[in-house]
């Protein structure tokens, strides 16, 4: 089975100390595997708890993990009094000394630096680790449902590909036969036929084509995590159908190579998203 590197999930509880908890993990494609996690202050000190627990699950993509607080009842805002009245003493004295007549309003007040701040949580957040880990694997496991289920069809629309890609690859090697016999009553001395095979023989491209299809095929029959190893091999098989379209002298077989290379670019693209 492929897997896709594009998938959601999401899972929320409630927790007493908190209010409601939700995690979701979001995931696009990636060359290697990177865990980014967007959480409430506090719940940073279990960020490597979350990476690991992810990264035991995938193994390639670019995974952004967001724990959210709704309705929290954890924190309440505090004002700092002793710091408060310090601002408002120096601002009067500024005003007496240098004759200003402008009022300072509360709102200024309230953005001056560490006027207005937040209660401490007192909750230990290793204690919440349990409950949180559970909501994780939740996630994760709906995030590799998701994966899995784009993962099937990009197997269904790169078989399709490779399928054409052969169709059109044994009208190719069909043509070229019959091509390259009528090119040789026309050409007399074996100097003409030696320079003939030297520039425009594509017999062994072809071969090379065929083992690039038949082992892409086989990639995804197999499964697993394949991702890198596909575009490896659609990079070569781009390289050989390039050549063959350099190479060709029939214009039968220059229109069957320009559609097998259109197909090698469909499978090129696709293939940057699985895992």
């Amino acid at each position: 089975m492929l897997n896709s590197m594009t998938g959601f999930g999401a899972k929320e509880i409630e927790l007493e100390q908190f209010g409601k908890i939700r995690v979701e993990l979001r995931s696009i494609n990636h060359k290697f595997l990177e865990v980014v996690l967007h959480a409430p202050e506090g719940f940073l000190s279990l960020e490597d708890k979350i990476k690991r627990q992810v990264e035991g699950k995938l193994k390639r993509g670019r995974i952004t993990c967001v724990v959210s607080l709704i309705g929290s009842r954890g924190a309440k805002a505090l004002i700092n009094k002793p710091l408060l009245k310090n601002y408002i003493s120096l601002l009067n004295e500024m005003k007496r000394e240098f004759h200003l007549e402008s009022e300072v309003d509360i709102n200024t007040l309230i953005h001056l630096p560490g006027v207005l701040g937040m209660e401490e949580n007192k909750v230990i957040y290793a204690d919440v680790w349990p409950r949180l880990k559970g909501l994780v694997d939740k996630a994760l496991e709906e995030l590799v449902k998701t994966r899995q289920k784009e993962g099937c069809a990009l197997a269904g629309f790169l078989k399709k590909r490779a399928a054409n890609i052969d169709m059109h690859l044994k009208a190719v090697e069909l043509r070229y036969k019959k091509s390259v016999q009528g090119k040789l009553k026309k050409l007399i001395t074996d100097e003409e036929r030696a320079v003939f095979f030297m520039y425009f023989d594509i017999s062994k491209e072809l071969e090379r084509l065929s083992f690039h299809v038949k082992n892409f095929k086989q990639k995804i029959a197999k499964g697993g995590v394949i991702g890198k190893e596909l575009d490896f091999i659609a990079q070569e098989m781009q390289r050989e159908s390039n050549t063959l379209a350099a190479k060709s002298f029939d214009v039968g077989i220059s229109a069957r190579v320009i559609q097998m290379k259109g197909q090698v670019e469909k499978i090129r693209e696709q293939v940057q998203n699985v895992e």
